[in-house]
């Protein structure tokens, strides 16, 4: 069947929230995809960050293959050697003190939900309650209730009010604000490295470690979230290594393409916040999602994928910073936005994709690149070569309507 043949078969049986689809995906390889028409893509957006290794990576199909054929799923009245592994791995990334935990979900804003509810656990006493979470203007942390209540953007959240109380919204990267909002009713501070729905935006340099002095002193949790920027994607296992929180959320890269998110609670006294029978999931960390994230962490350390990531985002950032239409480049290792000297980045992704490249639009200057971490430089130059030409085409028709799809992110 053709693309157009799919697409209207989906637009009749799907439900319409992620608007028409750009194009319709029948296989991957590498750093590159194929549609229903037999187009070649490079895929500079790997899922919006999730497939670390890119498509039909060989260790990552064997350990899939290999664990469906063995054990996929078990109840959660049961552990399994993958799950136990792959904890064991997160924590030992994260260089987490000891006593720090793991609670595995299917997705990011699912693991975000979870650190919602252990942050309702830093309750304070009946004489001095705990009742505000502060989260950061343009934030994006998922778009279930609780996650979305920690959401910034206005048309998220709007339609589905009333939301979960409690999140006040403040100045991202201002210290003093958040030291003016900070007190003894404060249970957590949430935030992005990097927030990549507004931009690829990271926070100033020195942000976090205030946050984390100040949220230790107010007795306020410091809950990261690293759904995006973790797993090697920034050229560091994690974007806030520079720090250790009280909890972490993953997901995106962790599973390289198979569904599952993280909650990660750092020391003692976190861990034991949310206790037996407060939260659970059917899925989070089966076995075989388990297996996926493994292998997927394991080849990103043998193969050296957090440094090469680290250099290659460094070479498209000095590709991108030479040409004149491209204002600014922002963002770390490859998680790269650039912005544009017009408002055209919706009309750039629909050229991009006609030209062979999957690139995303979250602001309408901003292009977001989120590529495999496998990209070779070699693959980037093509897109860096074409990109004036994309370009050229992309404002030369900007009454094109833009692919409702660029803006529909979820964790």
């Amino acid at each position: 069947m053709t693309n157009a043949d799919l697409t209207e078969q989906y637009q009749h049986n799907l439900l319409g929230v992620f608007g028409t689809p750009q194009s319709v995906l029948t296989k991957g390889k590498g750093a590159h995809v194929w549609d229903a028409d037999g187009n070649k893509y490079l895929d500079l957006l790997g899922g919006i960050a999730v497939n670390a290794l890119g498509h039909a990576h060989p260790a990552w199909v064997k350990a899939v293959t290999e664990q469906a054929a063995t054990l996929a799923h078990v109840s959660n009245f049961f552990a399994t050697e993958p799950q136990i592994k792959l904890a064991h791995k997160i924590l030992e990334l994260a260089q987490a003190p000891e006593g720090s935990r793991v609670f595995f979900t299917n997705s990011g804003t699912e693991a975000n939900e979870a650190a919602f509810k252990l942050a309702r656990r830093n309750a304070g006493t009946p004489e001095k309650p705990r009742t505000r979470i502060l989260a950061l203007k343009n934030s994006f942390h998922g778009r279930t209730m609780g996650a979305l209540s920690l959401t910034w953007k206005e048309a998220y959240r709007a339609p589905f009010e009333p939301l979960p109380g409690g999140v006040e919204f403040i100045e991202a990267g201002n210290i003093l604000a958040l030291k003016n909002a900070l007190d003894d009713t404060v249970q957590a501070l949430f935030v992005e490295p990097i927030q990549g729905e507004a931009g690829v935006v990271e926070l100033p340099e020195g942000y976090l470690e205030a946050a984390r002095e100040l949220t230790r002193d107010a007795g306020a949790l410091l809950i990261v979230d690293e759904v995006q920027t973790g797993i090697g994607r920034t050229g560091q296992w994690f974007a806030s290594s520079s720090v250790t929180p009280d909890a972490m959320t993953l997901a995106k890269g962790l599973g390289g393409g198979f569904p599952i998110g993280a909650l990660v609670t750092f020391g003692d006294a976190n861990s034991h916040l949310l206790t037996a029978g407060q939260h659970g999931t059917t899925f989070g960390g089966n076995p075989l999602a388990a297996a996926a994230a493994l292998a997927t962490l394991t080849t990103i350390e043998q193969d050296g994928l957090v440094d090469h990531a680290q250099q290659l985002g460094k070479w498209i950032t000095a590709e991108l910073e030479q040409l004149d239409f491209v204002t600014s480049v922002h963002g770390r290792g490859l998680l790269i936005g650039f912005d544009l000297d017009l408002e055209a980045s919706a009309a750039v992704v629909t050229a991009a994709l006609e030209h062979g490249f999957i690139v995303n639009a979250p602001t309408p200057r901003t292009v977001r690149l989120a590529p495999p971490l496998i990209l070779t430089q070699d693959e980037a130059q093509t897109f860096i070569t074409e990109l004036p030409t994309i370009y050229r085409r992309a404002t030369a028709n900007l009454s094109a309507p833009a692919p409702a799809s660029t803006t529909a992110e979820s964790k």
